[in-house]
């Protein structure tokens, strides 16, 4: 006993590790031990005295099990009470690990320890199918590489132990593949790797080794029996290809002329034979001789007349069909594959002989293919039109083989050619030209709008980038680019900018030193109809929101002037009486058409005047000092003199015209440039810029008698001077200002002169047609 117990010592130490916790002592042990083989010594493991053991009446409880194990009282060691079978225990293989659960129980004090025993699992079975003999019936027109499934073999071991491969023996008509089930079990797939042919072997008989993952490997055979099911696929012949066979004069209606023998290897109804005349046998013969269709017995059937010698020949009939084989096949192939390139190389073949035996193959006309005989009964399949995958993706090629046979017999074989993408398509707009419109005043990242384009390309050859290519006003240039090599497209987008009423108009004239307010002097004699004052306002914006159109706002009596809301003109109604307040005080507002409509005022007070004002009167009265004004005194003389020399000719010319007047009508409208108002010697030459592009340069002048206005068009992109001279003081003014603001004044009327001199064929020409105008009527 005691050389058995050193023994099993050695195995726990060597073999087995156990593990100690507060609450649940483990342990492992393999299956199939030894009765008597101590597990562990509890009492060292759990710290208990050995000596009370007994005293405290340690016992073993196995939870829900058999009663493997026992505990010894005596020295504390937990044994195996009967062998263990880690099958028997853990029926079910979802789990690779098998328990068992115990309990070890003292008393005096009672104590309590969970123990946990796992039993581990050896190669102790072999993998067994559940059927010893597997049968297959497998016709001999099935295709290589179809696949069976065959019975899978079972092994109760777990983990490596369980069935790891699969093996069968040596074929050339058959292999198996190992396949993996989600539980991880393994089973094997037959596969047909060769042409089955009944008459060469009906029968094949396999065998199929099952192997665990065991050290050493177990395994488990099954016997696997496949049966080759016949098709008519072979013609019946006969003993030989010709029979001569003499026969003599007068022989009886009934003899026997020959029996023919013709055999089949097929089997069942495939093989039945049925025996007739050919279409070549002359009518005439068959009156002659009649041939059993069951038996191949030919008897004479008529009266035979002298001798004769019977030759029968049995020709082929075109009973087997032409066959195809794809030698050679090539797909996917690129788009732009070039012309002549072969994509496939097949075969023909026909049993039968003479024209039965002479095959012709084709494809249909209306592919970029075409076939080329490269050898006896081998053809090329070459690209003869290039490809395009963007129209056509894939092309079913059917080769279809015919025999030259009476009636013909065809076969064919269809395969797919796929085409790879290619980038020979630049990317496209929907659109060749994109006009935007967009509201001024958008938040900056607002969207403007969204471009589309295609690319009939596939992948990474379709993907599309956008970008902008250059910038321009009002125009931006779109630019799309992908593939490999990259292929790109570009639109052009017209960006049109619509406008919104964000600008109120501006009163230009009357011209305005400060405020809003502008003071006007006009004769009381005014005569009816004429013009008082032009208000002219600009507005920034575009189109309708440019349109102004003006109103009177307030006015002192609404009998005595008329405001035209178009060209702001504010003309008299009717002439003065002494009634009328001497002082006029007018507000006009001009609107624009915007929505809401922006505005502006300017407020006209008007002085009636019994007599006219006599106009630059004032700079003959002011003292000058010589030194200060004597580089200009030439100057200022040309121009007054040039001016009073055009003047008076424009006069001279009035007079003319008027003395030649037969009857001067009083009820004559007056003349547009009637003067009207009363001013000091002021000119403003402004540059007039209206939204539509269209400008105008507005020429102000004031004389003794009034105030002519001259609008003329001006070329687009032409550029004046802004000048502007301020107000003078008035008739009766005097000027206690310096000698340097008297320079200033003197020079800012010679710009006037000047300016005057420069524009004065301007207005002659314009008074000459007014007079011209009101002489005619």
């Amino acid at each position: 006993m005691e050389p058995f117990q050193r023994y099993v010592l050695l195995v726990i130490l060597v073999s087995f590790v156990h593990h100690i916790s507060a609450s649940v002592t483990h342990y492992s042990i393999p299956e199939e031990m030894k009765e008597g083989s101590v597990v562990a010594n509890l009492a060292t493991d759990l710290s208990l005295d050995v000596k009370t053991l007994k005293q405290r009446k340690m016992r073993l409880d196995i939870i829900a099990s058999k009663k493997y194990l026992d505990v010894n009282k005596e020295t504390g060691e937990l044994y195996v009470v009967e062998k263990i079978d880690r099958e028997n225990i853990c029926t079910t293989k979802s789990s690779v690990s098998c328990y068992l659960k115990l309990e070890i129980i003292l008393e005096n004090p009672v104590r309590i320890f969970n123990i946990e025993v796992e039993i581990l699992d050896i190669n102790d079975n072999a993998p067994q199918f559940r059927r010893d003999i597997i049968h297959l019936d497998i016709s001999e027109a099935t295709p290589k590489g179809e696949r069976f499934s065959l019975s899978n073999a079972v092994d109760p071991d777990v983990g490596s132990n369980s069935v790891k491969t699969y093996h069968l023996s040596e074929s050339e008509y058959f292999n198996i593949e190992v396949q993996t089930g989600r539980d991880g079990s393994k089973f094997a797939e037959f596969i047909l790797k060769k042409d089955l042919d009944r008459e060469k072997k009906a029968v094949h008989n396999l065998i199929l080794t099952a192997v665990d993952g065991g050290t050493p490997p177990r395994s488990g055979t099954a016997s696997v029996i496949v049966r080759v099911l016949d098709t008519n696929d072979n013609a019946p012949t006969f003993d030989k290809i010709s029979y001569s066979i003499q026969i003599m004069e007068n022989s009886p209606i009934g003899s026997l002329v020959i029996h023919l023998n013709a055999t089949d290897l097929d089997e069942g109804s495939n093989s039945d034979l049925t025996y007739s005349y050919s279409l070549y046998t002359s009518e005439k013969t068959q009156e002659t001789f009649h041939l059993n269709p069951s038996t191949g017995e030919i008897t004479v059937k008529g009266i035979l007349s002298g001798q004769c010698t019977i030759k029968i020949l049995v020709e082929d009939m075109n009973d087997n069909h032409p066959e195809i084989s794809i030698k050679s096949f090539q797909s996917p192939v690129n788009e732009n594959i070039e012309l002549d390139t072969v994509i496939a190389v097949v075969s023909v073949s026909d049993k039968d002989s003479g024209d039965n035996g002479v095959v012709d193959v084709h494809i249909p006309d209306n592919m970029p293919f075409k076939l080329r005989e490269s050898s006896d009964n081998y053809y090329e399949l070459v690209v003869s039109e290039p490809l395009d995958r963007e129209k056509v993706p894939e092309y079913d090629i059917t080769f279809t083989v015919t025999d030259r046979g009476s009636p013909p017999l065809s076969d064919n074989e269809t395969m797919t050619l796929e085409l790879l993408d290619v980038n020979d398509n630049v990317p496209q707009f929907s659109q060749s030209f994109y006009t935007i419109r967009v509201m001024e005043n958008n938040a900056p990242g607002a969207l403007l709008s969204s471009l589309t384009a295609f690319d009939p390309d596939l992948h990474e050859n379709q993907y599309l980038v956008y970008f902008i290519l250059e910038k321009e006003i009002a125009n931006t240039s779109m630019s799309i680019d992908s593939g490999s090599p990259p292929l790109s497209s570009n639109v052009t987008v017209h960006i049109i900018i619509v406008d919104q009423n964000d600008n109120a108009p501006v009163i230009v004239s009357p011209w305005r030193a400060h405020g809003s307010v502008v003071e006007e002097k006009i004769p009381r004699s005014t005569e009816k109809g004429s013009l008082v004052a032009k208000v002219i306002a600009l507005d920034t914006d575009s189109v309708h929101n440019s349109r102004i159109t003006y109103q009177f706002l307030q006015v002192t009596d609404a009998t005595l002037f008329s405001l035209d809301q178009y060209n702001g003109e504010i003309r008299t109604m009717r002439m003065f009486s002494y009634r009328d307040p001497r002082h006029q005080r007018l507000v006009v507002i001009a609107k624009d058409n915007g929505e809401p409509a922006l505005s502006a005022t300017v407020t006209i007070k008007l002085s009636t005047m019994e007599t006219a004002v006599k106009a630059f009167s004032d700079m003959t009265e002011v003292p000058l000092e010589y030194d200060i004004f004597s580089d200009l005194n030439l100057y200022l003389v040309i121009g007054l003199g040039s001016v009073s020399f055009l003047l008076l000719i424009t006069i001279l010319v009035t007079i003319v015209l008027k003395c030649q007047k037969s009857k001067p009508s009083k009820a004559a409208a007056p003349c547009r440039n009637s003067v009207i108002s009363e001013r000091n010697s002021t000119i403003a030459d402004s540059t007039l810029v209206s939204n539509d592009a269209y400008w105008y340069s507005l020429f102000l002048a004031e004389t003794r008698k009034g105030k002519l206005v001259v609008r003329q068009p001006v070329p687009k992109g032409s550029r004046y001077i802004v000048s502007s001279l301020p107000r003078g003081t008035g008739l009766t003014d005097t000027s206690d200002s310096a000698a340097s603001t008297l320079q200033v004044r003197v020079k800012n009327r010679f710009i006037f002169y000047t300016s005057l001199t420069k524009n004065f064929f301007f207005f002659f020409l314009h008074a000459l047609t007014c007079n011209l105008e009101c002489y005619n009527s």
